[in-house]
């Protein structure tokens, strides 16, 4: 199969993966409205096609947090990255760091953070608060540690969102006939089978694995997940964080212009505009309807970032033009490693690398540092 962009990825890796894998990764919350609505609203944006400009000198290169860039996309945190291929989050650390572009390793990743250190360079790290705050504690200091240079704080997911998909193939069921049929699914994937469930273990959530205990399916990986996690957490945790952290922190799942606000009174140093990819609320706003209006609110107080539905470097760009200053790419990573490993990520990665530098030469968009809302159409 010849992989020309993103959505080819997403089909390669749906025929590799067992379904219960491949549903994880592709759906999202409810009747998936929102989901859709950030690949929609995205699309719908019109670049404004610019004709007799000068690009024959494109710059793709960015800062965020002190870090070059080399072009405005970093690697999204992604849960279980390491059941998609062998130790998959160090396979994705390592095409991004050949890339030049940040990886950021999930709190519930497979593999965990000195294993990502030591077999790329050190990542962002995304944090889930859970209940044992003393566990966190100890989180935050093995990311210290392996010099993570900047926290991610995900604060849309008080608790985990209905998915429909995951409840339908059997993945929070944890009886004998749901581990049967995925026990089937897997005998009949043998590549992942082999590549995964046979060479790619330990199968244990990495960087939580002592307060975890010992799970063994995915549906005891998600039960724990959901009685686990904290929510009590409020904007005052946030002293918490700081205190046990020194480098920037970035507020993940941002969607109203108020929270934006509350975000620079606490002293945050970047937010991402975010619906955790459709997986949370479902109905609510698109993450791109969302970002200019919350770019605009917190003016250059903030570093703001993006994420859901970013499937194309036409998007990326439509992302700075909207107010972002980088993009994070959940799915297309995922769906990358899932199809082909640490080549599909590199090669994923090279397809929006191109898109983005046609986008640029056809808008007359010569820096992304001064993409701006010009390169809209209307």
């Amino acid at each position: 199969m010849t992989l020309a962009c993103v959505a080819d990825f997403r089909e390669a890796a749906r025929r590799r993966l067992p379904r219960v894998l491949f549903d994880y990764i592709d759906g999202g919350s409810y009747a998936e409205t929102t989901l859709a609505a950030n690949v929609a609203d995205l699309e719908s944006l019109k670049l404004r096609q610019r004709v007799l400009r000068d690009v024959s000198r494109l710059s793709m290169t960015t800062e965020v947090f002190g870090q070059s860039l080399s072009m405005p996309v970093i690697l999204a945190p992604v849960g279980l990255g390491g059941m998609y291929a062998r130790r998959g989050e160090v396979q994705a650390a390592r095409a991004a760091k050949a890339a030049g572009l940040p990886f950021c390793l999930s709190t519930v990743g497979v593999c965990e953070i000195g294993e990502v250190a030591a077999g790329a360079s050190p990542p962002w790290f995304q944090l889930y608060m859970i209940r044992d705050r003393a566990f966190m504690a100890d989180v935050l200091a093995a990311a210290r540690e392996r010099a993570c240079p900047v926290l991610v704080f995900t604060v849309d997911l008080p608790t985990p969102g209905a998915r429909y998909r995951d409840a339908r193939n059997g993945m929070i069921a944890t009886s004998l006939g749901a581990r049967l049929r995925q026990a089937a699914d897997g005998l009949a994937h043998p590549g992942w089978l082999f590549d995964v469930q046979f060479g790619g273990g330990p199968h244990t959530l990495g960087n939580v694995a002592k307060a975890a205990g010992d799970l063994r399916t995915l549906g005891q990986f998600w039960g724990w997940i959901g009685r686990n996690f904290d929510p009590s957490v409020t904007w005052r945790d946030i002293a918490w964080v700081r205190e046990r952290w020194s480098g920037p922190i970035v507020l993940k799942g941002v969607l109203d212009q108020e929270d934006a606000r509350e975000a620079v009174r606490s002293g945050v140093e970047g937010i991402v505009v975010s619906n955790h990819g459709g997986r949370q609320l479902d109905g609510a706003a698109s993450s791109i309807s969302a970002l200019p209006a919350i770019a605009q609110a917190v003016g250059g107080d903030l570093v703001v970032l993006m994420d859901g539905g970013v499937r194309s470097g036409l998007d990326v760009l439509k992302a700075l033009a909207a107010g972002a200053r980088a993009c994070l790419i959940g799915r297309a990573w995922a769906w990358a490693l899932g199809a082909r490993g640490e080549a599909g990520v590199a090669q994923m990665l090279a397809i929006l690398r191109q898109e983005l530098r046609m986008a640029m030469s056809l808008t007359g968009c010569t820096d992304v540092r001064s993409a701006g809302a010009e390169l809209l159409d209307g």
